[in-house]
């Protein structure tokens, strides 16, 4: 089996499956970056967030790439503001945003962790931007400069 059939099998739902044989392989490769962030995404999935940071952090300083590295940062620091880790995720998301800076779902995913340490203007104002840089939505265009103006400093008055 390889990292095609593990996508495949939980592309047909068999996440379990897929799991069971992700750790199998990773005996013959523990250090595959790919190998290591299926198999905390595999975990993540079935609700084992525990057990899937590790796999994350392996998979990050086995040297994964692209797409999947940061997509690493934003499962681990997910999975750690879900356990309530709230100052661990944000570390996490600082890093991913420093090796990904035009990355907005890690944006995104910061601000429920700034929230969470009680950081919520900053919250808010990293979401307001993240509204005006990416919104289509004619209501939300006709007030970009605004939504720009309040994302850094939502309680300034005009």
């Amino acid at each position: 089996m390889n990292i095609n059939s593990l996508r495949a099998l939980r592309a047909q739902g068999q996440h379990e499956e897929a799991r069971l044989e992700a750790l199998a392989i990773l005996d013959a490769s523990p250090d595959d970056a790919t190998l290591l962030y299926e198999t905390a995404c595999l975990h993540d999935y079935l609700g084992l967030e525990v057990e899937a940071i590790p796999f994350y952090r392996r998979a990050i300083a086995a040297g994964l790439e692209g797409d999947d590295r940061r997509g690493a940062f934003l499962g681990l620091g997910s999975t750690c503001r879900t356990l309530g880790r709230h100052e661990e995720a944000l570390a996490v998301f600082d890093e991913g945003q420093a090796q990904f800076p035009e990355a907005e779902d890690l944006r995104v995913f910061r601000a429920m962790a700034l929230h969470n340490v009680g950081r919520s203007k900053e919250a808010i104002e990293s979401l307001l931007g993240v509204i005006a840089r990416t919104s289509a939505d004619p209501s939300i265009v006709n007030y970009r400069r605004a939504i720009e103006l309040y994302a850094q400093d939502i309680e300034r008055s005009w």
